[in-house]
């Protein structure tokens, strides 16, 4: 079922679905596995184009290898531009910890204070997905295997997507969206939809 909100189209699957990220249990698999790299806006780009001498220093070798070598991004099939890969993998912004877990150095060199820029909103925004029509977003609630983890812990805590991604939800769209998020949760919740 879908629901509109100012000019957007959110699927209720982000009211229905609980959802809690557990790093220890799926090790970062989102920013590893995949077909292509993370979604990308070309201002996003340009940001990470400028901010690459101060994330570097968090990067591996091997991301830092394809950066030198093709750049920051790709397009891909779509046309749409992508974080670059390692060896068709794993992100070139990914560094593992010392627990083997993926992590992000643009968002380590924002947490370090080197950069203002936290990550591209799709990797902050994950797993939902965002689609643009013209006028019109869509907001669907994108189900993968590795995530089953996040489910599970979800489920446990009793958290819907929407809800988790509160913080990225107000970067995109802003306060008043989140808020119109939480009164379509209650009507849903008086329907017996959830």
């Amino acid at each position: 079922m879908l629901v509109e909100i100012e000019n957007k189209i959110v699927s209720t699957q982000l009211f229905e679905e609980k959802f809690v990220c557990d790093l220890n249990a799926c090790k970062g698999a989102c920013c590893v596995q995949g077909d292509a790299g993370a979604p990308l806006t070309f201002e996003e780009v340009d940001i990470l184009e400028d901010i690459y001498d101060d994330v570097k220093p968090f990067m591996r070798p091997e991301g830092i290898a394809v950066v030198e070598e093709s750049g920051v991004f790709y397009l891909d099939r779509d046309n749409e531009p992508v974080t670059s890969l390692v060896n068709g993998e794993e992100c070139v912004f990914v560094y593992f910890d010392e627990k083997g877990i993926a992590k992000c150095a643009v968002e380590q060199a924002h947490a370090e204070g080197k950069v203002s820029f936290l990550k591209p909103i799709s990797c902050h925004l994950y797993p939902i997905r965002v689609k643009k029509f013209d006028d019109t977003i869509a907001l669907n609630y994108n189900e993968w295997s590795v995530c089953e983890p996040a489910c599970a812990c979800g489920e446990t805590l009793n958290v819907p997507v929407y809800r988790f991604l509160k913080a990225p939800l107000v970067r995109a769209f802003g306060e008043p969206f989140f808020k119109e998020l939480e009164i379509v949760d209650e009507e849903l919740k008086k329907q017996g939809n959830q």
